[in-house]
């Protein structure tokens, strides 16, 4: 079963429109099945062979004449020498679309070599997990409970049969050993696995990361670079806090989440629904699940930026999406039946800030339906958050095979889609001073 995604047209219209396009993500969202199946015609090669990435790094001229494009570059950030010649290859053929189309799975290394090369010559789309309204309308028996603690990882809602604590513990070990040796130095894989693990004890919360270390034992400068590593690998988001004129005191620092709650829950050891409404961690899970949603549907609006929350030293509100000057204020609550009282953080901020700054406000939770809480305030079901997603590009399920040929990781779903904002992040991760170190695989031996 192939479950279509809303990125598809995105792509599409991108591919006839720019020379280069450059689809990012976390490893398993579908990046590479997503091009070759909407891109049949085009040459595949994938640098996660050494031998294709050591002859794109070494000799990416003798590299691009072995396949010329129109081409699929997977995982080209194991090739940073590549993209100058990249650049020359482009400019040769500027006004021929799609070209070049690159996947890859570490942003730091990948955007770095994009901006240093390839900056204004590329399209650039992430691919995150699927997104709750992706899962309901290729499987419409989803309970969202369900698909919380399972996660948006394609494989496991085209393969039910799969388990998913099984796929998520080989998950994690693939991860540290792929992606975490390839971005930086780290001497205990071990101490890595306990950060990522006190991560998602607080996901949701504000990123403290002097009692991060405290709590693995590192030092603050180190848990700064492995955020930096978990953020630039797709495994943790960071949300950024909203200034507004009228508001004093407020927080300055982000708020930290897992990607997809699917990894959250594993990491959290929930394996069931029934597990999950038993946890104490039940709230941060939701807020961490509603989150993906917005920035879902935040990026199908083109509005990847706009997306805050809000704090003082004794109210937050969690979201906020500020759209032309006028805002969106949302709670996410794990309930069925919201109070009065939970509306009031929504409440302050909007007399704060005014109410004509305020296009809505509302309490995200589990009931079934929405109705009006207090005046200017309503509670919205999950279905009702994301029902407002543009309708240009409607997602379904497609019965028929992908392309004929085995994809290099045995893998033929595909993930969310976004934009990625290229400058901002690889300015943010200079100021953290990582530096992403050449995989192993080049490394000249003496």
């Amino acid at each position: 079963m192939w479950i279509v995604r809303y990125a598809e047209k995105r792509l599409l219209h991108a591919a006839r429109t720019r020379p280069a396009v450059v689809l990012t993500g976390a490893r398993q969202t579908g990046k590479t099945a997503t091009l070759r199946r909407l891109f049949p015609s085009h040459r595949f090669v994938s640098l996660d062979l050494p031998s294709e990435a050591e002859l794109a790094e070494k000799q990416p001229g003798t590299f691009l004449d072995r396949y010329q494009s129109p081409v699929i570059l997977d995982e080209v950030q194991y090739a940073p020498a590549l993209f100058r010649h990249l650049k020359t290859a482009i400019d040769s053929r500027r006004s021929q679309p799609g070209q070049f189309l690159l996947t890859g799975s570490q942003k730091f290394t990948l955007m770095a070599g994009v901006s240093d090369s390839l900056a204004g010559r590329v399209d650039i789309v992430e691919l995150e997990t699927l997104s709750w309204r992706e899962m309901r309308d290729a499987i419409p028996a989803t309970a969202f409970e369900a698909a919380i603690v399972r996660g948006g990882f394609p494989e496991l809602h085209a393969n039910p049969e799969i388990d998913a604590a099984a796929f998520y513990a080989s998950y994690v070990a693939t991860y540290l050993e792929r992606d975490v040796r390839a971005l930086t130095n780290v001497g205990s894989l071990r101490d890595f696995e306990r950060l990522l693990r006190a991560c998602a004890l607080r996901s949701g919360n504000l990123l403290n990361k002097a009692d991060l270390a405290r709590d693995v034992g590192i030092a603050p400068s180190t848990a700064n670079q492995w955020l930096s590593v978990l953020e630039a690998s797709g495994q943790v988001v960071l949300l950024e806090p909203w200034f507004s004129n009228r508001t004093k005191s407020i927080v300055k620092s982000p708020k930290l989440y897992l990607a997809d709650s699917g990894v959250l829950c594993a990491l959290l050891n929930i394996r069931t629904a029934d597990e999950l409404r038993r946890s104490p961690s039940a709230g941060a899970v939701w807020e961490t699940f509603v989150f993906a949603q917005l920035r879902h549907r935040e990026r199908m609006a083109g509005r990847a930026q706009n997306l805050f929350f809000w704090g003082d030293r004794r109210r937050e509100v969690d979201f906020v999406v500020d759209a032309a000057g006028r805002v969106e204020l949302l709670e996410a609550k794990w309930t069925e039946l919201p109070s009065r009282s939970d509306a009031a953080n929504l409440t302050f901020l909007r007399d704060t800030i005014g109410p004509d700054r305020v296009a809505a406000a509302a309490i995200i939770c589990r009931a079934p339906s929405g109705y009006p809480l207090l005046p200017g305030i309503n509670v919205k079901s999950i279905d009702e958050l994301t029902k407002s997603l543009p309708d240009t590009s409607a997602p379904g399920v497609i019965s028929s095979p992908p392309p004929q040929g085995p994809s290099p990781r045995g893998n033929d779903l595909h993930g969310s889609a976004g934009e990625f904002l290229l400058a901002g992040f690889v300015e943010r991760h200079q100021r953290r001073r990582v530096q992403p170190k050449l995989p192993h695989r080049f490394v000249e031996r003496s």
